[in-house]
């Protein structure tokens, strides 16, 4: 055991060299276990905060998704469209995330092989010059755009609560007198060119999605009045989901003396957020395609923010005990291959069980050594540990294995 965590610190800086290339090789590989979905390649970006006070080689100081004060490392990634992460890089904390994009894709296109696909992103990392690169070659893209950033008359076009479409059925419907427990989904497009590009700009609307964001704002409304009251009113951040947007100082004057600052409920502001419940908006040079398809494919883009999510909860991607850069790419390298194994694993069962569910069976298949003879199962059987025996083709619930049975089972699966 002396050199142990030194061999493990040595292989680590292998892992990382090699890090490009066993990506690239495992993708490959990954067509032996079944069909990759790679027509539709989703990209987002997560960072990961250290713990240290200090800027340090590619750990800078950024804008952390858990508002943390530390030094930060960005993580890019590419997922398929079934959901099982492709590619990632890793860039500095202080780097735009939309810098990211090109190189990693570029790795895709001449190491994975990957010519024609369509790029699918949120309006953080659909830029115009990403959407241009991405509308080369068989290439097209399908990302997010704000309505809040579009042109006024396009604007104005959006927001105009006429001349949507029920996705279903393609039936004219005015959303303002849609049933408030209406569970459609409707939409309208226009021809969208903000340069050279010829694009289109399909809105969607959402009853179900615009009751959400009205519980969540009047939640934060009784939050600001709270504050209001109670005279506990700090600065605000600049996260744009902070309750306390909807305050607005006023400056009063009495007979020509130094002006009191009144904190006020914004109402005007309020108002004007709720013109955009339940809307968003996607823009794609797919000009022929059906709006339902655009749509459906622009929807799976929380399944690249749940990869993250696992990877930082389930599989403890932080904190970072690590140093160097090469070892630090080579331990999110292992996370990343055990995010694969995992979405596999979840894919061919058919996705009816959680994360927690799965790993959490996985973990506990332990055994005891008898006399050195063989082994007893110490896990119940359910139904999650048959379909894991089914799909690795070996059983290892029986009341006792001995110990070429399980020398077999472990050959068995090696040449799987």
């Amino acid at each position: 055991m002396t050199g142990g965590p030194l061999y493990i610190y040595r292989a680590l800086s292998v892992l990382g060299e090699e890090c490009d290339f066993i990506q690239s090789e495992v993708y490959k590989n990954s067509h032996f276990l079944g069909y990759r979905n790679d027509k539709i390649l989703y990209y987002d970006c997560t960072n990961y905060y250290f713990e240290i006070s200090q800027e340090d080689g590619c750990k800078k100081y950024g804008k952390s998704k858990e508002h943390r004060p530390n030094p930060i490392v960005q993580m890019g990634m590419f997922m398929d469209g079934d959901g099982i992460p492709l590619a990632f890089s890793l860039f500095p904390g202080n780097s735009n995330e939309q810098t990211s994009v090109k190189p990693l894709e570029e790795k895709i296109l001449s190491q994975f092989g990957c010519q024609k696909f369509i790029y699918c992103s949120d309006a953080g990392l659909g830029a115009e010059r990403i959407r241009e690169y991405n509308h080369m070659g068989k290439r097209a893209f399908i990302v997010t755009q704000s309505i809040k950033k579009l042109k006024a008359e396009e604007r104005i076009w959006a927001l105009n609560q006429c001349g949507f479409k029920n996705l279903s059925d393609d039936m004219s419907t005015d959303i303002s007198k849609l049933p408030y427990d209406d569970k459609g989904v409707y939409y309208k497009e226009i021809p969208h060119t903000p340069k050279e590009l010829h694009q289109r700009l399909i809105v969607v609307y959402s009853p179900k999605y615009a009751r959400y964001q009205k519980t969540i704002r009047e939640k934060q409304i009784e939050r600001v009045k709270c504050m209001l009251s109670d005279g506990t009113i700090k600065r605000a951040s600049r996260n744009p989901n902070d309750p306390r947007r909807f305050i607005k100082k006023i400056a009063v004057t009495n007979d020509g003396e130094k002006a009191d600052i009144h904190d006020l409920l914004d109402y005007e502001k309020i108002e004007n957020e709720a013109l955009y419940d339940g809307l968003y908006a996607v823009s794609t040079d797919l000009l022929d395609d059906k709006a339902s398809d655009i749509i459906h494919v622009s929807e799976g883009r929380w399944e690249i923010e749940e990869c993250f999510r696992i990877m930082k909860t389930d599989f403890e991607a932080r904190p970072v005990f690590l140093q160097k850069e090469i070892r630090i790419k080579a331990h999110f390298l292992t996370c990343f291959l055990a995010l694969i194994l995992y979405r596999c694993i979840e894919q061919k069962m058919a996705k009816r069980y959680t994360c927690t569910e799965i790993l959490g069976t996985i973990r506990n298949m332990n055994f005891a050594t008898i006399q050195e003879q063989g082994y007893i199962p110490l896990y119940k059987r359910t139904a999650i540990t048959d379909e894991l025996h089914q799909i690795f083709g070996f059983n290892t619930d029986f009341q006792f294995i001995t110990k070429q049975e399980m020398r077999n089972i472990q050959k068995k699966s090696k040449r799987r």
